[in-house]
């Protein structure tokens, strides 16, 4: 596979659900360009008290709570600005904000937990295996802020709302999907903040890693799906749907799993690449 930040080598290839998807393509689709990646995409209300407040490539969302608010993923830290004019224009403060949280440890999204804890005194909370990963980005030289220490299965609430971290490690030792009950309408919805499941590398622990992983990711009750990047849960085609007023197009328990059946689609074809050596692909 590919290291972080390095362009992916452009196979293996697999077919889900009658789309195709390679490394390189998987990659273009979450990040975009370097412009789309800190352009302001439009803010809006998902379902019941969360709300999308990032950019057209990567997510950032609020989540309004009576005792003040959590910010899930800081995105770059030149982001910041584009951030705060989004939970403005939804006409909530930033300075509201408690808690600061995130998916993984990469700067894509958590780059600028230092500055929005700077701005708002949120209390940054963290999965104890990304804690190495976390200090070591340090924008400017600004220690990485970590108030709480996270574990597995442990739980984070403000003003009713709960949410739980799920361990689910593999493109970073501490990746965590984030779990919640949002009440809209006089029901409650089971939404998941997945962390991504990309393979950045294959090592045997990677591979235990993400062994784990995807059947932790497949059992979690989902509703909603939601992503660190907006394309892992079509956010663009779904958000052009609210416009028509009819049924949430975010309510969309059937593709709960499609990124999850991506990702493990092409974890499987990469192992059986790599074990059939070098040339497999050529």
């Amino acid at each position: 596979m590919w290291a972080q930040g390095q362009g992916p080598a452009d196979h293996p290839s697999v077919t889900v659900r009658g789309r195709t998807y390679t490394p390189r393509s998987i990659l273009a689709r979450n990040m975009g360009t370097e412009v789309d990646q800190t352009t302001q995409f439009p803010p809006h209300k998902i379902i019941g008290n969360i709300y999308y407040v990032g950019t057209k490539t990567l997510s950032s969302f609020l989540i309004v709570t009576p005792q003040g608010n959590i910010l899930l993923n800081s995105t770059y830290e030149r982001n910041a600005p584009v951030i705060q004019k989004s939970v403005a224009d939804l006409g909530f403060k930033f300075s509201d904000i408690k808690i600061l949280l995130g998916n993984h440890a990469h700067g894509d999204h958590q780059e600028g937990d230092a500055m929005v804890k700077q701005l708002t005194g949120a209390q940054a909370m963290a999965m104890s295996e990304d804690l190495v990963a976390l200090r070591a980005i340090k924008p400017g030289g600004k220690e990485h802020p970590v108030d709480r220490v996270l574990h597995d299965g442990e739980s984070v609430s403000l003003g009713g709302t709960t949410l739980v971290a799920h361990l689910t490690p593999g493109h970073t030792a501490g990746c965590t999907t984030w779990t919640m009950d949002a009440q809209d309408g006089g029901r409650t919805y089971k939404v998941v903040f997945h962390c991504s499941l990309r393979a950045n590398v294959l090592s045997p622990a990677i591979i235990e890693q993400f062994n784990r992983s995807f059947p932790i990711v497949r059992a979690l009750p989902c509703d909603v799906p939601l992503g660190d990047h907006p394309a892992q849960y079509d956010m663009l085609e779904k958000h052009a749907k609210l416009a028509n007023g009819g049924p949430n197009p975010f309510v969309d328990p059937a593709n709960c799993n499609l990124e999850t059946d991506i990702q493990e689609a092409m974890f499987r074809a990469a192992i059986a690449e790599q074990q059939q050596g070098p040339g497999a692909a050529r």
